[in-house]
C-alpha cells in the first residue's frame, strides 16, 4: 500500500504524535532479549582503500561499523521531549535566548581502555571533523558553535556558546555526532571507544569483528549490548547479500531493496525490516540553473508536475516509500505539511513547457546505483517526461561512481541524487546557502535569511512562519524534484531481533531469538 502523508491530517495524526520516529525492528513477534551469540551481518564497504575512519568513510558498513563501535551524542527522535533521544549526554540545556548550549554527559560512561569519557572528550569530537578532515554531513555542529569558545565546566558539562541564536542546535549536535577520545588521530581496532561494541579485528575490504563492551553504559540501563559478538561483513552486491542469507552463512543483511525484501517475506525461516520517518532517505532530481532552460522557473514547474510519485512509490518501491512533494525532511517537526501536494499534471506540464519555449527540449539525465532503487525511480522519471515532450535520456553510472567526482557531478545539467534524513532548517543552512556547490546555481539569499530568522525564532509562532515561508518558496520556485522518500530496507533470519535502523542499523539492542 502507498504511503501518502496528507498534509494537514499528517499534523493531526496521532502516529506523528506519538510515535511516529519509532523504528521497525527486526520480527514480527516480539521476544524477550536474552544475551549471547555471534550476529553475521554485511553491508556495502569501500574495498580494499577502506580505513576505520569514518569520519570519511561515506558507504554503510563504515556508518555501521562506527556507531557499533563509538558512542553517540543521540539519535533524531521527533516524538522525545527534546527531538533527540539521548545516548551518552544525559540531557541538552538551551539558555532563554538560544545563544547558549549546555551539554550534561551521563555518568560512569567509560572507553574500552577503562577511562571515564570526559567534557574534553566531547568538544575534542565535536572539532574532529574540522581538525582532521571530514565528510560535509559530520560538520554541522563546527558550522553551528563556536567550538574556539566552548568552556569545559567540570568533567560532566560542556558549555557551547552558538554562532547565532538558534533553536535546532540539539539536533544539530545529535543527528550524527560520535565520540572519540581526546586528541585522537590514528584510527586502529586499539583505539579506545565507548560504543556498545569494542572491535578486535579489521580485514580491509573484507570485514571486522566486535565483541561486547562489557562496559557500555546501555548495560547498567538494561537496554544492551545482549549479543556476545557482531561480525561485519563488505559484499558490495545485494544479490550476493541475500544468497549470503539464505544460504545461511549471514544473519542479517542491509540495504536490499523493495524486490528481494518481498522474496525473503514470502519465506518463513527470513524476513525483512524497514525504517520510519523521519528515518528514509529522498531520491531527487536536481535540475541546474547554469543550463538553460532551467533558469526558467515553468520549466522547473513543468518538470515537478510530470512527476508520478504514486506510481514510483507503488511500481518501483512496491509500496515501501512515502510520497515526496518537493521538500526534504519528511517527517521532521518543521517540515511544511501544510503546503498542497503536487499533483501528476502530465497536460499542466505540456503547457508550460510551451509557454518557456522549450517544448520537445532534449535533456540527459544522470544517475547511479549508489544506493538501492535510485535508478529505478529515475528510469520510470524518465517515462514521465517524455509523457510531457522531453527527449528525455538515461545516463546511468557504474556503481560507485555517481559522486566519485564531486566537482563534475555539481557541474552536470541534470542529475539524480539521495539525501539522508536531515531537519529542515539545519539541513538547508548545512547544504544550500550562500551559493554552495549542492545548490546546482539555486543561490536565494531571501531564503537563507527566512532559514536564519526560522532557526533564531524565540517562539514556535514566529519559528513556524518564517520556516513556512522559505518552503513555500523552496516549493514554488526551487530546482529540486523530490518525489519519493525510500527507507532502509534490510533482511534478516527470523530469529533476530531488536535491531533498529536510523537510518543505518543498529545493533546495540540486538538479540538472537
Amino acid at each position: 500500500m502507498t504511503r501518502h502523508i496528507h498534509r494537514r491530517a499528517f499534523l493531526r495524526s496521532s502516529l506523528y504524535a506519538a510515535g511516529l520516529a519509532a523504528l521497525t525492528a527486526c520480527g514480527s513477534t516480539p521476544a524477550t532479549a536474552r544475551r549471547g551469540g555471534t550476529l553475521r551481518a554485511a553491508f556495502t564497504g569501500g574495498g580494499a582503500s577502506e580505513t576505520l575512519n569514518f569520519l570519511t568513510g561515506p558507504t554503510a558498513l563504515d556508518s555501521v561499523r562506527a556507531r557499533a563501535m563509538h558512542g553517540k551524542l543521540g539519535t533524531l527522535d521527533p516524538a522525545a521531549p527534546d527531538g533527540v533521544r539521548y545516548g551518552v549526554l544525559e540531557g541538552i540545556d538551551v539558555s532563554s535566548d538560544l545563544r547558549t548550549y549546555t551539554l550534561r554527559l551521563r555518568k560512569g560512561v567509560t572507553f574500552t581502555d577503562g577511562s571515564a569519557l570526559t567534557a574534553r572528550d566531547l568538544l575534542y569530537s565535536l572539532n574532529a571533523p574540522v581538525l582532521l578532515g571530514s565528510l560535509p554531513y559530520l560538520k554541522p555542529p563546527a558550522q553551528n558553535f563556536d567550538l574556539g569558545a566552548a568552556r569545559i565546566v567540570d568533567d560532566l558539562t560542556l558549555v557551547l556558546p552558538a554562532k547565532q541564536p538558534i533553536a535546532d542546535g540539539r539536533l544539530v549536535l545529535c543527528q550524527s555526532t560520535l565520540v572519540v577520545k581526546d586528541a585522537t588521530t590514528a584510527f586502529t581496532p586499539a583505539m579506545p571507544t565507548c560504543g556498545p561494541f569494542r572491535i578486535t579485528e579489521f580485514v580491509p575490504g573484507q570485514g571486522s569483528t566486535l565483541v561486547r563492551h562489557e562496559s557500555f553504559y546501555g548495560l547498567a540501563l538494561g537496554s544492551g549490548p545482549y549479543l556476545d559478538s557482531l561480525e561485519l561483513r563488505s559484499i558490495p552486491d545485494s544479490n550476493a547479500r541475500v544468497n549470503a542469507l539464505t544460504g545461511g552463512q549471514l544473519d542479517f543483511v542491509g540495504d536490499i531493496g523493495p524486490v528481494k525484501a518481498r522474496t525473503l517475506e514470502a519465506n518463513k525461516r527470513f524476513g525483512a525490516s524497514s525504517g520510519q520517518l523521519p528515518h528514509a532517505t529522498s531520491f531527487g532530481f536536481m535540475m541546474n540553473l547554469a543550463h538553460k532552460p532551467f533558469d526558467d522557473v515553468r520549466v522547473r514547474q513543468a518538470f515537478k508536475l510530470a512527476a508520478d510519485r504514486e506510481g514510483m512509490v507503488r511500481s518501483v518501491l512496491f509500496g515501501r516509500g512515502f510520497v515526496g512533494n518537493d521538500l526534504p525532511s519528511l517527517g521532521f517537526a518543521d517540515y511544511a505539511a501544510e503546503i498542497a501536494q503536487r499533483p501528476h499534471d502530465v497536460q499542466r506540464a505540456h503547457a508550460l513547457l510551451r509557454e518557456a519555449g522549450a517544448d520537445g527540449m532534449p535533456i540527459t539525465l544522470t544517475t547511479g546505483s549508489d544506493v538501492a532503487g535510485l535508478v529505478e525511480v529515475s528510469t520510470l522519471y524518465i517515462e514521465n517526461l517524455k509523457e510531457i515532450g522531453v527527449q528525455a535520456t538515461l545516463d546511468q553510472r557504474p556503481p560507485g561512481q555517481l559522486f566519485a567526482d564531486i566537482k563534475s557531478y555539481y557541474q552536470l545539467p541534470f542529475a539524480a541524487t539521495y539525501s539522508p534524513p536531515s531537519p529542515p532548517l539545519s539541513g538547508y543552512a548545512n547544504t544550500r546557502t550562500a551559493g554552495a556547490p549542492s545548490t546546482f546555481g539555486f543561490n536565494r539569499p531571501d531564503i537563507d535569511a527566512l532559514v536564519l530568522r526560522a532557526r533564531s525564532a524565540t517562539g514556535p509562532a514566529q519559528r513556524r512562519e518564517a520556516a513556512m515561508q522559505a518552503q513555500r518558496l523552496i516549493w514554488e520556485e526551487g530546482n529540486s524534484v523530490l518525489p519519493v522518500f525510500a527507507p532502509t530496507i534490510n533482511g534478516h533470519a527470523a530469529n533476530v531481533q531488536g535491531v533498529t535502523n536510523e537510518p543505518w542499523a543498529d545493533f546495540s539492542g540486538a538479540f538472537l531469538a
